[in-house]
């Protein structure tokens, strides 16, 4: 376990970075959205044209990032704008956290109906009820501490969630201490896939059908490292009951696209593996929704953007329901083998699909 002093060290080099800045934004503050026992704040839009039964994307920022400052930079109000549909933000506030992340190890703030977990709840319920949210098409995504929690949210409300998006996160009760946090953000102690299967079937009753899931995660992400990803694509296999294996690779230029289907063909898991990149959510400016910011990178791909388009919420190529669906017209899909032997672990895996396109030695 790493050292209190070092954890001490790493928090106060994180307080000395400020909030991202945000000139410009549309979002406004939603009040009285119920008890709420984690003393969050919570900012909405909810566009000028607004269709009957419109669908929800709640958005959870990561850690030194406000709300408007992270939707400045992932263009997500603008996009629904465009598309017609509502998006909520939740937003820490300092009394809880003094570097604004989501209290994504505390326990008491990530068990459902407690905490930040159920103010989060409260807000979805709120922004449902004043618009006529169809229920059927409520979403969750997040970034870094905010990706955490937006898998917080999916474990303890998946009853609620009809998708998931993830970037840059980490799994659901992998931590219950400060130090263990840091330690399972740089990939040490995470809990084995029987562990935290069990901690994913656990945080509720749910014996219903169970949100889609969508993991992104740079290659050169050094804050938290890629064996997250694999952990949080292992944590959900279990209740999609989708093999070890993706079913389905695909090759974007040098990123890849990886898919679990389920046993009626449907995608219930996908990993955007980002070659290059760092600690961040990806964006691609010149698509018009975003702009580069301190963890904002311009990696030519918005998560943004591919996110509402597999949630059917953008115009897209396809939409993901239909079986065995291709992302894209320029993506190359390639089909993992029928055996891979003893060594065929998510890691092993991608380094194979990255060497047969050429991507890699």
């Amino acid at each position: 376990m790493r050292s209190l002093s070092d954890t001490l060290e790493r928090l106060a080099r994180l307080r000395s970075v400020k909030p991202a800045t945000s000139p410009g934004s549309i979002l406004k503050k939603l009040d009285h959205f119920g008890g709420n026992p984690g003393a969050l704040a919570a900012w909405q839009h909810v566009p000028k044209q607004l269709p009957a039964a419109p669908a929800l994307v709640v958005v959870l920022h990561g850690c030194t990032q406000t709300a408007a400052g992270y939707d400045v930079g992932s263009g997500w109000s603008a996009l629904a704008e465009d598309y017609g549909f509502i998006v909520l933000f939740p937003q820490q506030n300092r009394q809880n956290n003094a570097n604004l992340c989501f209290n994504w190890f505390n326990a008491a703030d990530t068990q459902r109906d407690r905490g930040e977990v159920m103010s989060i709840r409260q807000m979805i319920a709120s922004v449902v009820a004043e618009h006529g949210v169809d229920e059927r098409r409520i979403y969750i995504t997040g970034l870094s501490a905010g990706g955490a929690m937006a898998n917080a949210m999916l474990a303890c409300y998946p009853e609620v969630f009809a998708g998931g998006a993830i970037i840059a996160g980490l799994p659901y009760a992998a931590a219950l201490t400060v130090p263990e946090a840091f330690d399972r953000m740089r990939g040490q102690g995470l809990p084995g896939t029987n562990s935290l299967q069990e901690s994913l079937r656990t945080a509720s009753r749910h014996d219903g059908a169970w949100p889609t899931i969508s993991v992104w995660q740079g290659t050169s992400d050094n804050t938290v490292v890629p064996d997250n990803a694999a952990a949080l694509v292992a944590q959900w296999r279990g209740v999609h009951a989708v093999p070890e294996q993706p079913t389905q690779i695909e090759t974007m230029g040098r990123n890849l696209r990886s898919v679990w289907h389920d046993d009626r063909g449907l995608e219930a898991i996908e990993l955007y593996t980002i070659s290059g990149m760092g600690h961040g959510t990806p964006i691609e400016a010149s698509s018009g929704y975003g702009r580069a910011a301190p963890f904002m990178l311009d990696v030519g791909v918005s998560s943004t953007v591919q996110i509402a388009r597999g949630w059917g919420l953008a115009a897209s190529f396809e939409r993901r329901g239909q079986p065995h669906a291709s992302f894209s017209p320029e993506g190359t899909v390639k089909q993992p083998p029928s055996s891979a032997g003893a060594d065929n672990s998510i890691q092993s895996i991608i380094e194979k699909a990255l060497r047969s396109a050429g991507l890699m030695k």
